[in-house]
Formats: C-alpha cells, structure tokens, sequence
C-alpha cells in the first residue's frame, strides 16, 4: 500500500508493567513477587488491582511489611484480596456496593462527594488502564477482617 503511512499501534502494558511505570507502586510489586501472583498479573485474563501506593505501605505499623514478607502465605492472602475479577473500572465502581476479591473475600464500595472508598480506603487515581486490566490507587493497605488479628 504505497503511500499510505501504516503506524504499527503500539500495545498496552500488562499490569504490572502498568504498576512499574507509575511509579508509586514499588512496595506492591515486590509483595506481588514475592507471593507468585506475578504470572497471574501477567496473564491474559483480565483482574483489577486495588493498588496500595508506596505511601499507604509505609503507614502501616512498624514492622508489618518486613512481617508480611516473612510470612508469604499471610501476605499472598492480602495481595489476592487487593485484586478483583474482571475490569471494574470507574463507571463500574459508581454503581456497586461492593465487589468479590480473589482472596475470596468481599470488599465494600462507598460513593460520596470526596470520591470513592473502598472499606476505609480512598481512592486516589481511577483507570490506569493495562492490556489485561486497570488500577486504580488506594491510599490504605486493605486487610480481610478475617487476618485483622494475625497482623
């Protein structure tokens, strides 16, 4: 096809690339590798992340993350718990109370004029979007009440 400028569409990043070139989401991609849910990320299966920025990791008390990262099977639970089926973007948070994670626990979804809670947890960024799903920034670090106490 000559004369016609034929631009290659570059594709999407994965989630995890997506999470790495935002750059505030370093603390969650070392628990996602540490916990093996990487390839699950990078599948082409689509997931939402709930994503803990850096900041909202190093809120919690002294020592849980070192903790965590010493107990995989504790931390893998919370990492599931972060990560929804599908892609549940914003327009989809807007209309739900609350939404099923991979841990096999619920999370609640709360709508109000500051924005979007999800539990205790605001929602700081909506729709990084990847190839196989979106992120949207938390300002927590979500916890299944049922692992509350083990921390």
């Amino acid at each position: 096809m000559e004369g016609v400028n034929q631009q290659r569409v570059k594709p999407m990043a994965n989630l995890l690339e997506t999470a790495a070139n935002a750059g505030s989401f370093q603390t969650l991609i070392q628990a996602i590798e540490a916990t093996e849910v990487a390839d699950m990320l990078n599948s082409p299966g689509f997931f939402t992340v709930l994503a803990p920025t850096d900041e909202a990791f190093s809120a919690l008390p002294s020592g849980t993350l070192e903790g965590l990262l010493d107990n995989r099977p504790l931390l893998k639970r919370i990492v599931m718990y972060h990560i929804l089926s599908g892609d549940v973007r914003s327009d989809d948070l807007a209309q739900i109370d609350e939404a099923p994670t991979e841990e096999g626990s619920i999370v609640a979804v709360e709508r109000s004029q500051g924005g979007i809670k999800i539990n205790q947890a605001q929602v700081t960024q909506l729709d990084l979007l990847a190839d196989n799903g979106v992120i949207h920034a938390i300002d927590q670090v979500l916890i299944p009440g049922i692992l509350e106490d083990n921390l």
